[in-house]
């Protein structure tokens, strides 16, 4: 019998080849960045995060994950004095960032303007390696540039220009807030950007190697990264974590709110990871850096909710915190707004989006993978006249 429009045939069974989000699939192999995820570690280029966050810097770190080796000294100074010759947006650049509507997001707005930066590179099609390095340097220090500058015109307030000879955290404090930062608040915001430089195939990640395997720019690449970043799913969880804290209000009211949530089946943001089976191995050092700022601040509130919750989420439901919720509480006590916390997480990735564009072009392949077909077969076409009767 001839098979109608309507009438759609059993699926045919097929060996499933992946879960869903692509879990446990290896995408590449990579020299950039190792997760243990059962031992609960963290590993840039053989180094283990937390050695890198205890004693390197920021900068230092970049140039780990770009040239895969820490400097030697004259090679750092020659690094930083790249860095230093990028220190101001183009002029074509800050035109646009007063152009956006006042509703416009920071995410939206650092994914417009970064795409714009490309137009204005002294490097724009040049694709040799040397180029691109130098684009990803202008990139890594002009993101926080642009994020800041953005936030002072929607405050009513000019931009401010970074100054020479010190770092990207000092000069993001400085040039969003308008005054030198502390160094103790500086070395932790350094530390921050050191600890979400890189993190393997993560969405943000993946979806920079993607566009970068069609052979496209690097400011093509970040710019994909960046808008994979905007989703909640992946950019938004620090700032559903502050979101949390806002709502309890008082470190009294965590425990009755939180167990509320279980009961509910809600999900408490800043828990949980699709690689680590305990505690992410940033959140400690995170955590020790939030609590040294709340006293230097006497901003201690919210870094006592989060402690709360940390408990009884721990207690309760035996699932450990990830990187997000300790970096809520530490942007907080700094004094950072929460609407930048997705965009800070942009200016320490850059490196990592970077490293993994250059290592993507080194041993370029499309990425073209396959999908599994779920969908009916066997239909027969037919006219839009029989359908209709």
């Amino acid at each position: 019998m001839k098979t109608t429009f309507e009438e759609v045939p059993a699926r045919q069974e097929t060996k499933r080849q992946s879960e869903g989000g692509l879990a446990e699939i290896v995408a590449c192999s990579s020299e950039i960045c190792f997760i243990d995820g059962n031992k609960g570690r963290l590993v840039y280029r053989g180094y283990d995060v937390l050695d890198l966050a205890a004693q390197s810097t920021f900068e230092e770190v970049a140039y780990l994950l770009w040239y895969g080796c820490l400097p030697r000294t004259t090679e750092f100074k020659a690094f930083l004095d790249g860095f230093t010759g990028s220190m101001s947006l183009p002029v074509e650049t800050t035109m646009i960032l007063r152009m956006f509507p006042k509703a416009a997001t920071p995410m939206e707005v650092i994914r417009t303007a970064v795409s714009s930066l490309g137009h204005w590179d002294p490097d724009s099609g040049n694709t040799r390696l040397d180029a691109s390095l130098r684009k990803a340097q202008r990139l890594t220090l002009r993101i926080p540039l642009l994020i800041a500058a953005h936030q002072r015109l929607r405050q009513g307030l000019e931009p401010i220009k970074p100054i020479p000879g010190h770092g990207i955290a000092y000069n993001f404090l400085y040039t969003l807030q308008g005054r030198e930062p502390d160094p103790v608040i500086e070395r932790a915001f350094d530390v921050a950007l050191i600890l979400h430089a890189d993190h393997e195939l993560n969405a943000s990640t993946f979806a920079a190697r993607v566009t970068s395997a069609t052979m496209s720019d690097i400011y093509s690449s970040v710019t994909s990264a960046i808008g994979t970043l905007k989703g909640p799913l992946h950019g938004g969880a620090n700032m559903e974590v502050m979101q949390l804290i806002e709502e309890i209000g008082e470190p009294s009211r965590a425990e009755g709110v939180i167990l509320d949530k279980l009961a509910n089946n809600i999900k408490i943001p800043g828990f949980g990871h699709r690689v680590y089976r305990c505690e992410d191995p940033r959140v400690d050092v995170l955590r020790k850096h939030a609590c040294s700022i709340t006293r230097l601040t006497g901003n201690i509130k919210n870094y006592e909710i989060t402690r709360e919750i940390e408990r009884v989420v721990v207690e309760k439901t035996k699932v450990f915190p990830n990187v997000d919720l300790y970096s809520a509480s530490l942007y907080s006590a700094i004094g950072l707004p929460v609407e930048l916390f997705t965009p800070i997480f942009a200016i320490s990735r850059t490196v990592g989006w970077t490293s993994h564009i250059f290592e993507q072009w080194s041993n370029n392949r499309l990425i073209r993978p396959r999908a599994e077909y779920t969908g009916p077969t066997g239909l027969h076409y037919r006219s839009i006249e029989e359908r209709s009767r």
